[in-house]
């Protein structure tokens, strides 16, 4: 296989860090602790009737495009952890796919929230997970072509370089729990439109496999690799699509792979 082109990318990109340093009801970029909910929203619950987990939360730095300044939040359900499959989109969500998702279970066993209201932390702390600080770290996207893998048009190449709208169609960024950058997708890139008619944009990355520590005296989750954690989505790849109209909280979109 020839050799791959990478070029760095302009596009503002933070890496995602747990310290597992303690936390308390005043931090906002957490794995678990106290939830800043949008004006008006309640603590999320599955459509079984469990209270979802917030797996993690954080304040997106202000130099990401379409989100920067805004808060995001995280949760699931701890029972239900399959991937979200969608059924019958042709691109274009369907209206309150967050309340109503084109999937085969009856309901959402997800929520992820994206707000810049002034609100102040829950009452009480997610109970599921230990609590840790995340630290955002500017990094640098290092994007990369393997040309015989995108079989590459004479046009996308000149002087041996992709070209920017190649690296625009083709490229892709690290594979670490991330926000901003470029999605490194594993399988074929998604891409969706919200309900409102706008296309969803990459927000967040999270690695294959990442865990999050188990509160002890908490259940096991089920499925998950390692009894002292719980993963997201079975632990596949993670990519969060969100509306940069905010046209809702809620109005956002994951994508799984593996």
């Amino acid at each position: 296989m020839s050799a791959p082109l990478v070029r760095r990318s302009a596009i503002p990109t933070y890496l995602v860090e747990n310290t597992s340093e303690p936390v308390d009801a005043g931090s906002r970029d957490t794995v678990g602790g106290w939830a800043v909910l949008p004006a008006g929203e309640s603590w999320p619950v599955c459509f079984c009737g469990a209270r979802m987990v917030l797996f993690f939360q954080l304040d997106v730095p202000a130099d990401v495009p379409a989100f920067g300044g805004d808060h995001l939040l995280v949760f699931q359900c701890p029972v239900h952890t399959d991937p979200v499959i969608p059924e019958g989109v042709d691109e274009r969500l369907p209206e309150r796919f967050w309340d109503r998702p084109p999937i085969a279970e009856p309901g959402p066993f997800w929520r992820i929230l994206l707000h810049r209201d002034d609100t102040g932390p829950t009452d009480e702390p997610e109970p599921y997970l230990r609590a840790g600080r995340l630290d955002l770290v500017r990094g640098t996207e290092e994007l990369t072509i393997w040309r015989a893998e995108q079989k590459l048009t004479d046009g996308q190449v000149v002087d041996g370089q992709a070209t920017d709208e190649a690296f625009a169609e083709h490229g892709t960024g690290v594979r670490q729990f991330k926000v901003g950058g470029v999605p490194s997708w594993i399988q074929e890139p998604e891409s969706y439109r919200c309900a409102c008619g706008t296309e969803l944009v990459h927000l967040c990355q999270v690695a294959e496999n990442t865990g999050f520590a188990r509160q002890p005296g908490q259940p096991e989750q089920t499925y998950a690799a390692d009894p002292d954690e719980y993963l997201l989505f079975l632990g596949n790849e993670l990519y969060v699509l969100a509306c940069p109209a905010h046209c809702h909280p809620a109005a956002a979109w994951p994508v799984l792979h593996n």
